[in-house]
């Protein structure tokens, strides 16, 4: 897996912070998320644009 399939860069959007899949959703609020103890389905409930393999993919290896 490619890890520029899942997190992407864009200098005009949200500041160039490291964003999912060029969604406006930045990789350290899902980890943030992720951290306080949501689980899978309510972070995808809260986000319906995210998929359960943005949250589970682990493309470094």
């Amino acid at each position: 897996m490619n890890y520029r399939n899942y997190i992407t860069i864009e200098p005009n959007k949200r500041g160039g912070k490291p964003c999912v899949r060029g969604l406006r959703i930045t990789v350290y609020e899902v980890l943030e998320y992720l951290a306080s103890e949501m689980t899978e389905a309510e972070i995808l409930d809260d986000f319906p644009d995210l998929t359960r393999e943005d949250l589970t993919s682990n493309p470094i290896k």
